[in-house]
This record gives C-alpha cells, structure tokens and sequence, in this order.
C-alpha cells in the first residue's frame, strides 16, 4: 500500500474529527437546537468513526479497508445532513467529510 495514500487518510481522518467534533459543539448553541439534533448525533458518530479508521491506519491492521469503507459512509452521511445547514461550521464540517469520503475510498478500493 501506497504510504503518501495511507498518510492522506490518516491526515483527512484526523482533520475530519476535528471538524465533526467543532460542528456538533458548535450546534448545541444553535438558537433551534432541534433542528440540529440530527447533525450533532451524525457529527459524533463520524467523529467516533474517523477517530477509529486513522488509529487502524496508523498501525496497518488488516481491517482497515472495511474501516476505510465504513468511515466513507459514514462521511457521506455526516456530509450530506451537515450541507443542508447555511451554518458556517457546517458548511466546514461537510467539506471535511467529503475531503475524507473521497481518501477513505480509495483506501478501501
């Protein structure tokens, strides 16, 4: 495996957490908290998801193409919930999630 693919993964997994943990934060000061529920629950899982495929990557575990497969799901979700927000966190966290979709499918390819 390509180690510059392995490390772009490794950094958009990392970036991705940060932004998925800075969008859910930030949404819970959101004045209609309940419109928000949903992007702050898949915030934290893609967050949780992404955490777990960079720590696979780092140590070359033999399951981190179906790590890879499930991060860029769970991405593609976080991507799509948080793109229907004019909030500018949101509008970060869904680049994020898409920067990292796009590494974690070719890592799992």
């Amino acid at each position: 495996m390509d180690k510059q693919l392995i490390q772009e993964c490794i950094d958009a997994c990392l970036a991705c957490v940060a932004a998925c943990e800075e969008c859910a934060t930030a949404c819970l000061s959101e004045p209609d908290i309940d419109m928000m529920r949903g992007c702050i629950r898949l915030d934290r899982d893609c967050a949780d998801v992404c955490a777990l495929t960079a720590r696979l990557l780092m140590r070359g575990s033999a399951v981190h193409a179906r790590a890879c497969a499930l991060c860029a799901e769970a991405c593609a979700a976080c991507a799509a919930e948080c793109g229907q927000h004019s909030h500018e966190h949101c509008q970060r966290c869904a680049e994020a999630c898409r920067r990292c979709e796009e590494a974690c499918r070719k890592m799992a390819a």
